[in-house]
């Protein structure tokens, strides 16, 4: 078939990402084959496609089209995450737009339209990743909020409940005013913050005369960030060592504005040196201040109401916003002579992830995991190897989250989530049951514990409890519903013992990003031993964070951000794919510029430029073939090159892998062996050649597959290659598999190329026109048989005729390429100089370079430790210099 002199992604990418959908290749069964199984990161039905989510799913697709290609069972399950508090916040701001207030709502009103919603919105970041390439068996779709993942939650819920781990009580949580709910710790983003520091004065109650009996101010003063939390103040501390406040010991203070008195209390968590010496004690709202007041039994006083507004309790200012009342009580303190001075001060404060709510410390009634048990055989996995951490970097880390847990806040005030199945009696009892009859047996159990009972007169205890009985409000964390995610998309709960979770179960790989280690992929693990009794992944590849050129890390604000639909429309799908994963070191940040997405476009182009070249070639059978030592070298480098990039994927480092494709197509194939064997104009090819380099373009498109779906697909499907069956397709062809190969011919090949390289650069400086066929004498240092290679020399640097001389030949232009020297007699005269000025620059060169070799040499500890091969590689590149240098030398000597 004919082919267009331009590549058009437009024209191939929906075209073969159909044909693949409708061909079923992306659709997994258990099988007899190996299996290969990644369960996609739910992202939030929120979402849209960004940068981390383009580089996170092109590093799957490329692991799962391989593992497809190497015969493997290759299944990738997709997903979205129902994201309690972004969706509920959606839903909100949603309903606003048509004048309706959440609180006017019933549950069950409110979330009809969640769900409405849901089905509008959820699924669009899905169908965003399609136009990426993504391979995901979409018939194996799952959203964490469908019944059966719901159900998987409430029956983890009362499992871990029914073993002691879940409990219920009041402590202090992160509290997102916006989304009125509590968040992790793991969800609240640290900012640093231009704040004021305010110097408060609290007037001393009673005698301020010191144990020397002089007369001393009759106030102390705090400095704090938080003046609007006065009114909850329960007591000062001061350091009992800190000798500028052994007067106030045993005193007590008034509360500006409010005027009730608080004692001065001792302790050493005072810090001597910040501030003023003295601390405000607020236990209702700061971690610090609960845990002194639960140490001292002061009294706990909330002024705050779940939007951040004051309440009754603050006694002034009721009503208003926190922040409104802070520079209101401010100016308040001022005007009643109680604030003494005000500082620019910075600090960390810490902001909602999903609403960027300034988070506020509160005491709740919540409900916890108990998390120490289920960590310890999360964090034995890592330590001793049975789930990899890539790169291993992140093992300290892990390890210390895991080594000093803390129990997990799993409640939220919310309607959008699985909902807490805990049921309340009138009294305010409680028991935690699947259903509403359940809980009614459970009330029943408890209050007649040892009594037997005639059904009648359980029945009548049921009829009378049910009117009184509601269900928990609150729902789970979202992240209690993904932990199960490897679980519960094969239906591990519903069904334990189901083909899928039996075969796909344990996944091999996992790909996501380091900031969710703990609170995901930890979390994962422990599920996976508390539910399944083994992991649920072996490798953990952690991608960087996509950063701009200017190591900004990308966001909406900044506006740095490209949309990757956009990019994918104006460079193609596989030059977006390569452009990320070129930018992307293994687990290290990205810096990305859309450059590389245009080097990926040009990277397409030149595969497609080459081909239609192959495709323009006429053979002539009766040829005979004169590029054997040609096909030779390629085979040889491919094979060479494919060990590498295997061994670059053993250790996930897919951006070296592709510059390593790269460099073997653009560079080897494209610039060197096409060259080598491409006829003269209008002239035709041998058979043997055009059959050879047939070979080897089928074998590249295989390679690049994975990196480069769309445009191997188009090329995969012309007829230069063979009658393509409908599911004879290259998302299935078998990826090529690695031979031995000729380490001395491709150090040969080397020395051609550079031989070649050396003969064109004397036609720049010479301006000697390429048509001009020139001489060339060699003297020969090394065992390298030129017979072989010359007819290559001859036909890409225009040699006319090569001689092998025993000396050097005086007034010719000379190079070096290995340890052989030649030289090019023109009939001009040489420039002695110059030729002296460029012999004395590689001398200097050479000379440094041996002094750095020798300096390894001669270092005890680097001999002593390093690998055998490490060290004789050392060792050849000392004698190689050596004999350059010797032969620059004499070629000096000569020049005079």
């Amino acid at each position: 078939m004919s082919i267009s002199t331009k590549y058009n992604p437009a024209e191939t990418e929906d075209k073969w990402y159909s044909y693949w959908l409708s061909k079923k290749f992306f659709h997994s069964e258990p099988d007899e084959r190996e299996p290969y199984t990644i369960v996609i990161p739910p992202p939030n039905v929120t979402g849209v496609l960004h940068m981390g989510h383009m580089l996170n799913n092109t590093i799957q697709d490329v692991l799962i089209r391989k593992a497809r290609m190497q015969g493997k069972n290759a299944c990738w399950v997709p997903g979205t995450d129902h994201a309690s508090i972004a969706t509920e916040a959606k839903v909100v701001a949603m309903l606003k737009e048509q004048g309706i207030n959440k609180k006017d709502l019933s549950r069950e009103e409110f979330l009809k339209y969640a769900w409405e919603w849901k089905e509008k919105y959820g699924g669009i970041i899905l169908e965003q990743l399609k136009k990426l390439g993504a391979s995901c068996d979409w018939d194996r779709t799952r959203f964490t909020m469908e019944e059966d993942l719901s159900e998987a939650v409430i029956d983890s819920f009362i499992h871990l409940y029914k073993k002691g781990w879940i409990y219920r009580g009041i402590r202090m949580v992160n509290w997102d005013p916006a989304g009125k709910t509590a968040v992790s710790d793991e969800e609240v983003i640290r900012k640093e913050v231009n704040q004021k520091l305010y110097y408060i004065r609290y007037t001393i109650v009673g005698d301020t005369t010191s144990d020397s009996g002089l007369r001393t101010p009759d106030y102390l003063v705090v400095a704090t960030t938080r003046p609007e939390t006065i009114m909850a103040d329960a007591a000062i501390c001061i350091n009992p060592n800190d000798e500028r406040f052994t007067h106030l010991k045993g005193k007590k203070v008034f509360v500006p504005l409010v005027n009730h008195e608080i004692p001065v209390i001792e302790d050493e968590y005072v810090d001597i040196e910040f501030g003023t010496g003295c601390l405000k004690v607020t236990p209702a709202h700061d971690l610090n201040d609960y845990e002194l007041g639960v140490k001292h039994n002061l009294p706990v006083t909330d002024i705050l109401n779940d939007d951040g507004t004051l309440n009754e309790l603050a006694v002034i200012l009721v009503g208003e916003d926190r922040f409104v009342a802070r520079k209101k009580i401010a100016k308040m303190l001022e005007e009643a002579g109680h604030l003494e001075k005000v500082e620019d001060y910075k600090s960390q404060v810490g902001f909602s992830e999903r609403t960027d709510a300034a988070i506020e410390p509160k005491l709740s009634m919540q409900w916890f995991v108990k998390m120490k048990e289920m960590a310890q055989p999360a964090l034995d996995d890592v330590l001793n190897g049975e789930v990899n951490l890539i790169p291993n970097k992140f093992e300290n880390t892990y390890r210390h989250w895991m080594e000093n847990v803390r129990d997990w806040n799993i409640s939220r005030q919310l309607w959008w989530g699985q909902r807490i199945p805990a049921w309340y009696d009138d009294k305010g009892n409680w028991v935690v049951a699947k259903t509403k009859d359940e809980a009614l047996e459970e009330f029943w159990k408890k209050k007649h514990l040892d009594e037997s009972c005639s059904d009648t007169e359980k029945a009548g205890f049921k009829h009378q409890l049910e009117p009184f009985l509601r269900q928990d409000d609150d729902v789970m964390d979202t992240w209690f519903s993904s932990w199960l995610w490897p679980i519960s998309v094969f239906d591990g709960f519903k069904n334990p013992e189901n083909k899928d979770i039996n075969y796909y179960y344990p996944t091999n790989d996992l790909v996501t990003a380091p900031e969710i280690l703990f609170f995901w992929v930890a979390r994962m693990i422990m599920a996976g031993h508390e539910f399944m009794g083994k992991k649920p992944f072996t490798n953990v590849y952690l991608t960087g964070i996509v950063r701009d050129k200017l190591g900004r890390k990308m966001s909406k604000s900044l506006g740095n951000s490209p949309d990757p639909i956009g990019l994918i429309e104006k460079y193609g799908a596989d030059a977006v794919r390569v452009g990320m994963l070129m930018s992307s070191p293994a687990g290290n940040d990205l810096m990305f510029d859309e450059s590389y997405c245009e080097q990926g476009r040009n990277f397409a182009s030149k595969i497609w430029n080459a081909f239609r070249l192959v495709k323009g070639w006429e053979v002539d059978e009766n040829l005979a073939n004169p590029n054997k030592q040609a096909i030779s070298w390629f085979e040889n480098r491919f094979n060479e090159a494919l060990v590498e990039i295997e061994a670059n994927f053993k250790q996930y480092r897919l951006s070296e892998a592709l510059m390593i494709t790269y460099k073997l197509v653009w560079d080897d194939f494209c610039a060197w062996y096409l060259e080598m064997v491409k006829p003269a104009y209008q002239q035709p090819i041998d058979a043997e050649s055009y059959k050879a380099t047939i070979a080897f373009f089928e074998n590249i498109i295989k390679l690049l597959h994975p990196n480069m779906p769309f445009i191997t697909e188009e090329l995969w499907h012309d007829d230069l290659f063979a009658d393509r069956g409908e599911l004879d397709c290259c998302i299935v062809a078998e990826f090529p598999k690695g031979g031995a190969f000729d380490e001395k011919l491709l150090k040969e090949a080397e020395v051609i190329k550079a031989i070649i390289a050396e003969i064109r650069n004397v036609r720049n400086q010479k301006q000697i026109s390429p048509k001009e066929a020139l001489p060339l004498n060699i003297k020969v240092n090394s065992d390298l048989d030129y017979e072989k290679w010359l007819n290559i020399v001859f036909k890409l640097a225009n040699v006319s005729e090569a001689e092998i001389v025993n000396d050097k030949i005086v007034g010719a232009t000379a190079f070096m390429a290995g340890k052989d020297e030649f030289f090019i007699p023109l009939t001009e005269n040489i420039d002695v100089e110059a030729e002296r000025e460029r012999l004395n620059a590689d001398l200097i060169y050479l000379q440094g370079f041996l002094k750095s070799v020798d300096s390894k040499l001669s270092n005890e500890r680097f001999v002593q430790n390093a690998k055998p091969e490490i060290i004789a590689n050392e060792r050849n590149k000392k004698a190689d210099a050596e004999a350059k240098i010797k032969i620059i030398e004499e070629s000096l000597a000569v020049l005079g």
